[in-house]
């Protein structure tokens, strides 16, 4: 390249940089999404850390029960506001036109519960931090062919980045001695990994789809009402003997009961933020859960600190930023019913607005208007 082409190619470049505006990535949205999706991490941790408080301290390993719990306050609070819907938001009509769908979908989830807490007693830490990640690649896949997402080159290096920053947490885990688990039965606990990431790609693509296209109180309304069933069942068939054996004390009351309430509000506000941006970007942002619990366990359990998992904490942010700066165009439906039967209500006004516009023979206001935005998609 001569020196004439080189500085032609460094004036165009000085040029964009010049022109691009930071406000443009780093906007409120992004911001509000990163932290809506750290609080998500938050309340991971807090079901980790009382779990492991139910395990090593009370000796109450009894994840089924914690499931069906959970899935049973779902069923109370949304499953009862769907009977009192009218229409097809109502519980008969959805029940009628999608009730074996909705049990699949309830099915996949418990299943992912159980199989990534059963993967536990097979393999090792390490392991199960390290295969949980093939959730993300799954997602990307089921996105790309059902939800029609079209990524980018900077969402896939986005994701190399946060899969870096699980890669530093873990040789962490390492240095610090913290490679705990059993290693009895180690490709059959893997395989429990990988199969618990695998269905929950499949319930978090249909949460994506359901409350984007239809509401939230829908989605868990029917994860509550076909949880509670599937778990109620495997209750009763796996754990029935250990649960009548229970020596109950407020001790393990209040344990319990602070799982329940970090699980149940994690499951309310997780179809939030998966409304804002998308299932692959929440899961990348809950990469952090297992650091948080790693910072929790300084204190709690007496973990030692490592560097590297500031490192980490830095690495996976920066990718979720990385991959929420650009958007992900798709070409699924928009949504058309709400909590109430009117997700986009605002929209849908905005663009009843613009109609009457046109059929008067003007142009909406914001079609006069002109601006030149070199996006970050361009660089």
């Amino acid at each position: 390249m001569s020196l004439d082409q080189r500085e032609t190619l460094c004036g165009k470049v000085s040029r964009q940089l010049q022109r691009f505006k930071w406000r443009d990535i780093f906007t409120w949205q992004l911001l509000k999404t990163l932290l809506m999706g750290q609080g998500l991490s938050a309340l991971i941790c807090g079901t980790a850390v009382t779990s492991q408080f139910l395990a090593s301290v009370y000796h109450l390993d009894l994840p089924m029960l914690q499931s069906f719990i959970n899935y049973t306050l779902l069923f109370l609070s949304y499953t009862t506001a769907l009977l009192f819907r009218t229409g097809d938001g109502n519980i008969l009509q959805i029940l009628k036109k999608k009730w074996w769908k909705y049990i699949l979908l309830g099915l996949a989830d418990v299943e992912a519960n159980y199989a990534v807490v059963k993967a536990y007693q097979y393999t090792t830490l390490t392991s199960v931090q390290l295969l949980d990640c093939f959730i993300i690649p799954v997602l990307m896949i089921l996105s790309w062919f059902f939800l029609k997402a079209r990524y980018r080159i900077i969402h896939y290096v986005a994701v190399c980045v946060c899969l870096a920053g699980v890669g530093a947490m873990v040789g962490a885990d390492l240095l610090a001695g913290r490679d705990q688990g059993s290693t009895g039965n180690i490709l059959l606990g893997d395989g429990l990994v990988i199969l618990s990431a695998t269905l929950y790609a499949v319930s978090n693509v249909c949460q994506e789809y359901t409350v984007k296209n239809q509401s939230r109180v829908e989605f868990l309304g029917m994860l509550g009402l076909f949880g509670t069933l599937i778990s109620g069942i495997q209750l009763a068939v796996l754990e029935h003997v250990q649960l009548a054996s229970i020596q109950w004390t407020w001790q393990i009351a209040v344990v319990l009961s602070g799982f329940t309430l970090c699980m149940y509000t994690l499951y309310s506000c997780m179809p939030m933020v998966m409304k804002l941006t998308s299932a692959t970007a929440v899961n990348l942002s809950l990469l952090t859960a297992d650091l948080f619990s790693l910072f929790c366990g300084l204190f709690l359990f007496q973990y030692s600190f490592s560097g590297l998992y500031i490192v980490s904490l830095v690495v996976i942010t920066v990718g979720f930023i990385m991959f929420n700066a650009v958007p992900t165009p798709n070409s699924s439906p928009e949504s058309v019913s709400g909590e109430g039967g009117y997700d986009n209500q605002v929209t849908s006004e905005h663009q009843e607005k613009e109609k009457e516009t046109d059929s008067r023979g003007r142009k909406h206001p914001s079609e006069n208007r002109e601006c030149v935005v070199i996006s970050s998609a361009e660089l």
